[in-house]
């Protein structure tokens, strides 16, 4: 589980993110705990539904997070917490270093759209794989609203 004293020293450095979607509150929530595999990776095994609940999402063979959901407030707020991660790409020495970070998704419906707030505390700037996970969640991200506005998300698939 996630400290929150973490909140207060690490939030303004951890990697964040907002963004506009023409969808409701309700719909970014679904998507966050039902549908991830249409937005983020193919790759989805266990349940994103329910505190407590544990999910691991792959790309390929050797990039993996498993994630255990911390909190869910209804079309609001969502924490999950990395439990376990490998980013086995030759070029990072540290390949675990999503291990321990926290993810926390914001959802405030706006008059007609959402903003999704999504700050990943503990990924920051000082970190090896920043660059490359920054590039991710620009990517996924990118998904995620092309999937709530559309339809069709752009998930990395097998």
């Amino acid at each position: 589980m996630y400290d929150k004293t973490i909140l207060n020293t690490d939030f303004m450095e951890s990697y964040s993110t907002i963004i506009a979607v023409k969808t409701t509150a309700d719909k970014v929530y679904e998507a966050l705990t039902h549908q991830v595999s249409l937005w983020w990776s193919e790759m989805f095994s266990g349940s994103s539904a329910g505190v407590g609940a544990v999910f691991t999402i792959r790309f390929g063979e050797n990039i993996h997070k498993t994630i255990r959901v911390e909190e869910l407030v209804s079309n609001s707020k969502i924490i999950w917490y990395v439990e376990d991660s490998l980013i086995a790409l030759p070029e990072l020495k540290n390949q675990t270093e999503w291990i321990g970070t926290t993810i926390i998704w914001e959802i405030e419906q706006k008059e007609t759209d959402v903003l999704l707030h999504l700050t990943h505390m503990g990924l920051h700037p000082a970190i090896e794989c920043y660059d490359i996970c920054s590039e991710g969640w620009i990517q996924f991200t990118g998904s995620l609203k092309q999937f709530l506005e559309t339809g069709k998300g752009n998930p990395y698939t097998v």
